[in-house]
């Protein structure tokens, strides 16, 4: 548990109500469509095009990882 705290801080910030939930899921969705952009524009580019686009779907991964450990975390099913 400690390890899944380190990697992913900001799904365990502390949530009383679905506002803060709510608040906490849209920043990661608007960190990662602004990442998904700057990625998407970037692997434009023939020679590193690939690498970027391997990296874009980790970062989309990662997010959709926080946004799941963000619900359980609220609903108090991880301890």
């Amino acid at each position: 548990m400690d390890l899944l705290k380190k990697i992913w801080p900001v799904s365990f910030t502390t949530k009383n109500d679905v506002a803060a939930l709510v608040i906490n899921i849209i920043i990661q969705i608007v960190v990662a469509a602004i990442v998904g952009v700057v990625i998407g524009l970037l692997a434009g580019i023939k020679i590193i095009g690939v690498i970027f686009g391997i990296i874009g779907g980790f970062v989309e991964l990662y997010v959709l990882i926080g946004i799941a450990l963000s619900c359980l975390d609220y609903f108090k099913i991880l301890k």
